[in-house]
């Protein structure tokens, strides 16, 4: 008996100190942790008392490592245990809380906090004497967690096979994703649920310039999910730094995710070396969806800012010489009489030009103009450089030097002209995919840039990698990515890129990545259009990561009007863009249609003229994925403020306060909105403006129609005279 009762003793004490538990400073989340019987690892996550994380594995399975010594005999050596999962015993357990408020360059919110309670769980591998640390943080909105591998002798170079992170999620959830890939993101969204993701991901691969999935039941991060009783849940990672992007891999049996990260052109998703850390994994959880719109977990995850002087990073509105080769209107490329091109070879004073190219001095000079009579910070050029005329499709290594303008492209002119005019111009760096290339001239390309005074850049990442076998967010290819922004960091240029990764937070510790695309954007609009209720979809997921240059501002939404030989159709109405400057919130934002489009609805356009880029404040008044988002934002350093509203697929009828506004003041709101008659489809430029006297008190009903939305500005009045003959709401 006595022997029994001490071995239930000692039972109870192991369970003690295998079971740990964590919760978040407001006491609604609780994080529990503990081993299996095999020693592995297992959490598993609460929201107000309910599950919304079952108990689910973690730990990371590697290749089996070989290693050699170098010396008058070069001697391998195998080592064949590749377990990081299981026989573990937990040898420290550290708590903590952390509170700050920090202030980002630019971005939504003047102020952050980030606020949360940390567990540090130290596990030993004892048949191998190898340690690994896993890290929990839980906010008030959500978790973050990641593997960190202290500097030891039994773990110094090692190889991830696979990452065994797996969310065990509670039910049957309603989704809204899109397929798993290793080379594009550029997908419409599907809403579906978790059992029906594998009967509709083939259908979901819409046909990309490169593109490489993975698995029937694969899914891409940001991925926003719902319960059956009203819960939101966002599994996302932050911080992808030095690793390869995450994935979620469904077992759609038992309902399981398990992250999959991309392999690099060996198959491997890591090559690290102790002391290292992984990304970190996000779950942000709410039962209201505005909280999901309005979490900073991914930026809290990030490192402080390392950029020392920040004065040189500025908010940029901006048109370009784009739409017209997006449509087909004008081409990129010079001449139809080259097969191919060499550089420095090639001599083009020798060929005839074509006609249709878009980059000329005289057609940029228009937009130039246009930026400056309406307030526009920089004009963006596309196919300024020589090389477009053989850029895809070669697997071409030395496809462009981003340093000679064609013949017809006067850069020394265009700066002068550009200055004249006060207007900066930004540069475009295709690199077709070509990472090794675009390293060998990169060094030369920003200094080019700071010659000709181009603040920014926006990259791009069209085609299959080279090196060859590489995917767009492996390991290798994400530390290309990272390389690119720190590099322009010292030349004091922001980047803006195109087909790289998803973003996860990293503008907090290099604010100079002013944007990503990373996502459908608008040019998928005239490649055949996107869904109506993508814009309402993207805020839940692309845009939980960081900003996204999206490109709005379509007037013209017939595209043929353009070029009459596409057909596509933008799916949206002239009121939802507007209101897209608010709800895609970006510190980079394009004016993306053609300047005689905007000059036939300059009543509208006077909306984008006069939103702002960067904010103090911003409040998310009502929210559902793929069906509605309405936010409010003050612009930096003003008493003004901005409204916007997306709807999706079916009419959305607004019903908001004002009660954000200073209880002391008048303001003048100027309602941009579809008209009743409005259709997405044939009636998109019907829109109405009114102007009324709104405060703190009022209240607004407004009716978005499918694919519609609407945008107000607010300015507080500095005289009574600006309120004559207006009508109060």
């Amino acid at each position: 008996m006595k022997k029994l009762t001490l071995a239930l003793c000692y039972l109870f004490v192991m369970t003690i100190i295998n079971a740990q538990e964590l919760k978040s400073p407001n006491g609604n989340f609780e994080l529990n942790f503990s081993l299996n019987k095999e020693g592995s690892p297992i959490y598993s996550l609460k929201y107000k008392g309910k599950s919304v994380i079952n108990p689910s594995k973690l730990g990371l399975e590697l290749t089996g490592n070989e290693s050699a010594e170098f010396g008058a005999e070069i001697k391998k050596n195998k080592d064949p245990k590749t377990s990081l999962y299981d026989g573990f015993n937990i040898s420290d357990v550290k708590n903590s809380s952390f509170d700050e408020t920090w202030q980002p360059v630019w971005g939504e919110t003047k102020d952050i906090r980030n606020h949360y309670n940390e567990m540090a769980v130290t596990l030993n591998q004892k048949s191998t004497d190898r340690n690994m640390v896993i890290r929990f943080r839980l906010f008030d909105d959500g978790l973050g967690f990641r593997y960190e591998f202290p500097e030891q002798d039994n773990l110094v170079y090692f190889v991830i096979k696979e990452e065994l992170t797996q969310f065990a999620m509670t039910g049957d959830h309603t989704a809204y994703w899109i397929p798993g890939d290793y080379d594009t993101q550029e997908y419409d969204y599907h809403v579906s649920k978790l059992s029906e993701i594998r009967s509709i991901n083939q259908q979901g691969r819409s046909s990309n310039l490169s593109q490489t999935g993975f698995s029937e039941t694969g899914v891409q991060t940001s991925l926003q999910m719902k319960t059956a009783d009203g819960i939101y849940i966002n599994l996302h990672e932050a911080a992808l730094i030095n690793y390869g992007c995450m994935h979620l891999n469904l077992d759609d049996k038992n309902l399981i995710f398990q992250s999959w990260i991309t392999p690099d052109a060996n198959g491997t998703k890591g090559h690290l070396q102790t002391p290292s850390t992984t990304p970190w994994r996000t779950v942000i959880v709410s039962d209201d969806a505005r909280e999901i719109l309005a979490s900073n977990i991914t930026l809290n995850l990030n490192d402080p800012c390392k950029i020392d002087d920040t004065s040189w990073i500025k908010p940029m509105k901006y048109v370009g010489v784009w739409w017209e080769m997006i449509t087909g209107k004008s081409d990129w490329s010079y001449t139809n009489d080259l097969k191919s091109v060499q550089l420095g070879v090639t001599d083009y004073s020798k060929v005839k030009p074509h006609g249709r190219h878009g980059a000329t001095t005289e057609n940029v000079k228009k937009y130039i103009d246009f930026a400056a009579l309406n307030g526009f910070d920089g004009v963006l050029v596309e196919g300024w450089n020589t090389g477009w005329e053989d850029w895809f499709g070669h697997s071409k290594d030395f496809v462009f030097d981003f340093q000679t303008p064609y013949p017809d492209f006067d850069i020394e002119e265009i700066h002068r002209y550009a200055k004249s005019k006060g207007v900066k111009m930004i540069m475009h760096h295709e690199t077709s995919a070509s990472v090794r290339n675009y390293e060998r001239y990169m060094d030369k390309a920003y200094q080019l840039m700071n010659k000709y005074d181009y603040p920014a850049v926006k990259s791009g990442y069209v085609g299959n990698i080279i090196p060859r076998d590489e995917n767009h967010y492996s390991q290798w290819i994400n530390n290309h990515y990272q390389f690119a922004i720190e590099k322009a960091a010292e030349y004091k240029i922001m980047v803006n890129a195109h087909e790289a990764v998803r973003p996860t937070g990293i503008c907090r510790t290099y604010p100079n990545l002013i944007g990503n695309e990373s996502a459908r954007g608008t040019e998928y609009q005239a490649f055949g259009g996107s869904k109506p209720n993508h814009v309402c979809v993207l805020p839940f997921t692309r845009l939980i990561g960081g900003p996204m240059d999206y490109t709005p501002g379509i007037f013209e939404m017939d595209i043929e009007k353009i070029n009459p030989n596409n057909h596509s159709h933008c799916n949206s109405t002239i009121a939802n863009q507007l209101a897209l400057y608010v709800t895609m919130s970006s510190p980079l934002q394009m004016a993306a249609d053609l300047p005689e489009n905007y000059n036939r609805f300059p009543d509208a356009f006077q909306f984008i003229k006069d939103v702002a880029l960067d904010w103090d404040n911003s409040i998310y008044l009502e929210a559902e994925p793929a069906e509605y988002v309405t936010v409010a934002r003050k612009a930096k350093g003003t008493d003004k403020w901005f409204v916007g509203n997306t709807a999706g697929y079916n009419a959305f009828t607004s019903k908001i306060g004002f009660d954000f506004l200073d209880s002391d003041k008048e303001y003048i709101a100027t309602i941009y909105a579809d008209a009743k008659n409005a259709d997405y489809k044939t009636n998109p430029q019907a829109y109405t403006i009114r102007k009324v006297i709104v405060t703190n008190k009022s209240k607004l009903t407004q009716l978005s129609v499918p694919g519609g939305g609407y945008a107000i500005s607010l300015v507080p009045v500095t005289d009574k005279s600006q309120t004559k003959g207006l009508k109060k709401l």
